[in-house]
């Protein structure tokens, strides 16, 4: 029936006066199957409460830097059980029209451990709903028994030659999030046109077909298959490829704690470790377990340094462990922290853990290289937002080093391409500590990049070394690379808008600035809008991003600094380095000018006063 037809729902009797509130409204409570977020409908629809109806239910979720990403809960834009099913029938229809064998090569689902009480939603659920959707349709669906990391999709898909992958999981974000994250049959997340391709198919079918709501599938169906013991296996033996010295992980006196954030990592970090010869890292006890409420930090987010690390630092004074290892929630991300010689910590960023994994992977990789080997032939990758010391590597080093645009996907996407025309790959990174040591995923993998920077510690400390001094070592001979990451909370999308379209504008039209306080401006790339002031044509190198904002400035100083905004949080992200020449190795000087070049920035560039931005609480 139409809005306002007895027999459809009484509720919608009570018209909101407005046509296309009223249908969303409608096809809400016609078509969703899990009471509590019927009830969320029902009940604003019974209060009056119009504008929040409107906020959930006129508008769609998309695509951006990985996958859809969004708060659990009631309406077209939150993730829940009737977004995830519309979200499946879409890609099943894409798929279809791609893959004439679809249905024979199947398709990956896996989830992580979040969820929602009050919504009933939670990831397996969503897995299975996804799954449903699909065996429904007589796809082959291989569906994980258990949660597992997220790297272990894109694994998957390439391993069992699937058409394409979902994993469940809203990463490190807050414990309200969940999201849905594919990836394509090159075992990277897709980029566009795939993207634009899949909402437009989505919105063809909104509808959710007779079976789509049937999660026992996953249970009776005979097209459903348990890739975990499998895909388990076979990643732990893939990971002894970038594993260069077992005899001395057996031996090492150094000592080693985890935590898992109250995610999936725990046994598969544990069993990383021992793939490499090391006795299992000490688990931190409150955080070993799934924990959907996140329940001992602020936010489940690594990156925010010692705060959040707190009580994996004073378990390993107590158990006396040089080295933390901490995975995100869906172990795709690393932290690493030492304890130093003063008994203080050090809790590497991004952008310093790339530069030891560089290090690494290249000096191992010359080790064993045949005779022939050409070093013109190996490549390192990194987002455009996170430290050039790879660069600085590659050039004294004779490698290749090339930029994408921020998110992993881009990064997938390109190494697919370079391994596809016989090229080799050693290492590739984002700041947001993101790392994929060595191609066997296509993605950034916490659970490897743990076990590597273990054998690494143990390899140094057999030299007498600590990582930090390996660090230093390494920017004595590459060049000091300088840099500060961090960003601003701001829920106001027009907010946000205003301020990447002033310094669009900001000596007069289309005319970007020339200087940032006492600091002249070089050139300017606009990566939303494809301008680059560097090249003849003024074109951006790098792809258009229209969906998102991204201006980045090169100082005379030879300063990089770049504003942003997350493609997953409410956040306006700031990103400076200051890179030096070998020899030009006075830290303090360029911390200093640093500081005062990022200050100058906020404060003409953000305004973070006059705009009402929330600083990042440190």
């Amino acid at each position: 029936g139409a809005p306002g037809d007895v027999n459809s729902n009484v509720l919608v009797a009570r018209s909101t006066g407005d046509a296309q509130l009223d249908k969303a409204v409608w096809q809400w409570l016609s078509w969703d199957k899990n009471q509590k977020t019927k009830e969320q409908i029902e009940s604003l629809l019974q209060n009056g409460k119009h504008k929040e109806l409107r906020d959930r239910l006129c508008c769609r979720l998309t695509f951006g830097t990985a996958g859809l990403r969004s708060a659990m809960g009631a309406g077209f834009c939150y993730i829940n059980d009737l977004t995830v099913i519309q979200s499946t029938q879409g890609i099943y229809k894409y798929l279809e029209r791609n893959f004439s064998d679809f249905k024979q090569r199947g398709f990956v689902v896996g989830y992580d451990t979040r969820g929602q009480v009050t919504s009933n939603c939670s990831s397996k659920k969503l897995a299975k709903l996804t799954a449903a959707v699909l065996l429904a349709k007589d796809v082959l669906v291989y569906f994980f028994s258990t949660y597992v990391p997220t790297p272990f999709v894109p694994y998957a898909v390439q391993q069992l030659g699937a058409v394409a992958g979902v994993m469940i999981t809203a990463s490190h974000n807050r414990k309200e999030d969940n999201g849905y994250k594919v990836y394509w049959e090159n075992g990277a997340q897709i980029t566009s046109p795939h993207d634009k391709e899949i909402i437009k198919c989505i919105e063809e079918c909104v509808e959710p077909w007779n079976d789509s709501w049937n999660e026992n599938l996953v249970d009776t169906s005979p097209l459903r298959q348990d890739p975990l013991k499998k895909i388990c296996d076979s990643y732990m033996e893939d990971l002894k490829k970038i594993c260069y010295h077992r005899e001395l992980n057996m031996q090492t006196s150094l000592k080693f704690v985890h935590t898992s954030f109250h995610g999936v990592g725990h046994d598969y970090v544990q069993l990383a470790f021992k793939a490499f010869g090391f006795q299992p890292p000490i688990p931190v006890p409150e955080q070993k377990d799934p924990d959907p409420d996140f329940s001992t930090v602020k936010c489940p987010n690594p990156e925010e340094g010692e705060s959040v690390l707190e009580l994996s630092l004073r378990l390993a004074e107590k158990e006396d462990a040089r080295i933390v290892v901490a995975t995100d929630p869906d172990a795709d991300r690393l932290a690493v922290a030492e304890q130093q010689e003063n008994g203080c910590w050090k809790v590497f960023t991004g952008n310093e853990l790339a530069a030891l994994f560089g290090w690494w992977m290249f000096s191992h990789w010359k080790e064993s290289c045949s005779q022939d080997a050409d070093v013109r032939n190996v490549y390192m990758l990194a987002t455009t937002v996170s430290s050039k010391i790879l660069r600085a590597i590659a050039l004294k080093e004779g490698f290749h080093f090339e930029e994408t645009l921020p998110g992993f996907k881009w990064i997938g996407t390109r190494v697919k391409n370079l391994l596809d025309n016989g090229k080799e790959v050693l290492f590739a990174f984002e700041e947001s500590i993101g790392f994929m040591c060595g191609t066997s995923v296509l993605d950034k993998d916490g659970v490897s990049a743990a076990v590597v920077i273990a054998e690494m510690a143990a390899y140094l400390q057999g030299q007498s070394l600590t990582l930090a001094q390996k660090l230093v070592d390494i920017y004595e001979t590459y060049g000091y690379h300088i840099s500060k990451t961090s960003y601003f909370l701001c829920y106001d999308p027009p907010t946000i808008k205003r301020i990447f379209e002033r310094l669009r504008n900001f000596d007069g039209p289309q005319s970007y600035p020339k200087c940032c306080g006492a600091y002249n401006i070089l050139h300017v790339r606009d990566v939303t809008t494809g301008y680059d002031s560097s090249q003849l044509n003024k074109k951006s190198v790098l792809p258009v991003s229209k969906s998102s904002q991204m201006i980045m400035f090169t100082f005379q100083n030879g300063c990089v600094a770049t504003l942003r905004t997350s493609g997953t949080e409410p956040k306006i992200k700031y990103y400076a380095e200051m890179c030096a020449l070998p020899g030009h190795s006075d830290r303090s000087v360029l911390e200093e000018e640093l500081q005062k070049l990022i200050e100058a920035l906020i404060e003409n560039f953000l305004e973070p006063d006059k705009n009402g931005l929330t600083w990042r609480s440190a």
